[in-house]
C-alpha cells in the first residue's frame, strides 16, 4: 500500500506539475526524496515512541531480520514522516531553484490521497485500530490480529476507514480549491488545517498502549499525535489568516 501510495502520488503530481511549469523528471525526483525522507521520519518517530522494544536490540530499528525471528521492519508514525518531509521539500526546492510554495501546493493532493491509500494497509495489517464502540459500523478483527488480541470479540472503531475517507475528502477539496487559491502556499495551509482537525478527533477514538498516553484530560487521552495535529492546525490558520500568510502572492 505504501508503494501504491507513492506511485499514485507520482502520477498525480506529474499531471498537476506540468501546468505549473514543473517538468515530470523534477516531480519524479521530488517524490523519491519525499519517499526516503518520510519513511525515515516515520520510522524514527515509531522507534522513539517504542524505545523499550529496541533498547536491547537496536539493529531491529533497520534490519529486515528481527531478533525474534520475524522478517520485515514494522512500525511507522505518519506525523513523523510529515515532520521530515517538509524541511526536505524546502531543501529540494532551493536546490532545484523552484518556488517552495508552488511545489508543495502541487503535491498536497498527492499527499492526501497517499495517506488514504496507506490507511488501507493499516486496516489489512490490523494496526492503528480504534477503541470499543456500540456504533453500527464498529468492526471485529479476525483472531490472531493485534486488534483481536487487544479487544477479543469486541466491535471497535474502524479508525483506518475514518482516516481513509477523510483523506480522500481532503484530496478532493484541494483539487477543487486549486484554481480558486489566492496565493501560493494556500493549499499547504489548507491541508495542514484539515488534516490536523482530522487527526485530533480520530486520535480520541483510537487505541494506544497505556505507556504511550502520557496525559488524560476529562477521560480523553492526549497523545503526541494530538499535539502534533494541534501544531498543524495552528500553522494552517496562521498561513490562511495572518498578514504574513497573505504576503505569499501567487507567481
Amino acid at each position: 500500500m505504501i508503494f501504491l501510495a507513492f506511485a499514485f502520488g507520482l502520477w498525480l503530481g506529474v499531471r498537476r506539475g506540468k501546468p505549473e511549469g514543473i517538468d515530470s523528471n523534477t516531480t519524479m525526483d521530488f517524490v523519491v526524496w519525499m519517499m526516503i525522507s518520510s519513511l525515515i521520519g516515520a520510522r524514527l518517530a515509531y522507534v522513539f515512541a517504542h524505545w523499550s522494544e529496541y533498547a536491547a536490540h537496536p539493529l531491529d530499528m533497520i534490519s529486515p531480520f528481527q531478533s525474534d525471528g520475524s522478517i520485515g521492519v514494522a512500525g511507522l508514525v505518519v506525523l513523523g514522516g510529515v515532520a521530515t518531509a517538509v524541511p526536505t521539500a524546502y531543501y529540494f526546492a532551493r536546490k532545484r531553484s523552484i518556488p517552495f510554495w508552488k511545489l508543495v501546493d502541487v503535491m498536497m493532493p498527492s499527499l492526501a490521497f497517499g495517506m488514504a491509500i496507506g490507511r488501507i494497509g493499516c486496516h489489512l495489517n490490523g494496526c492503528c485500530f480504534g477503541l470499543p464502540t456500540e456504533l453500527p459500523w464498529g468492526i471485529v478483527f479476525p483472531k490472531g490480529s493485534l486488534a483481536a488480541m487487544t479487544f477479543p470479540g469486541l466491535h471497535i472503531h474502524p479508525t483506518q476507514a475514518y482516516d481513509f475517507l477523510y483523506n480522500i475528502a481532503i484530496g478532493l477539496i484541494l483539487i477543487w480549491f486549486t484554481p480558486r487559491r489566492r496565493y501560493e502556499g494556500e493549499l499547504f495551509a489548507l491541508f495542514m488545517l484539515l488534516y490536523g482537525l482530522n487527526r485530533i478527533w480520530v486520535e480520541a477514538v483510537r487505541y494506544y498502549e497505556p505507556s504511550l498516553v502520557p496525559v488524560k484530560v476529562w477521560g480523553v487521552h492526549i497523545t503526541g499525535s494530538m499535539v502534533g495535529s494541534a501544531l498543524m492546525i495552528a500553522l494552517g490558520l496562521f498561513l490562511l489568516l495572518s498578514p504574513q500568510g497573505r504576503r505569499l502572492k501567487r507567481g
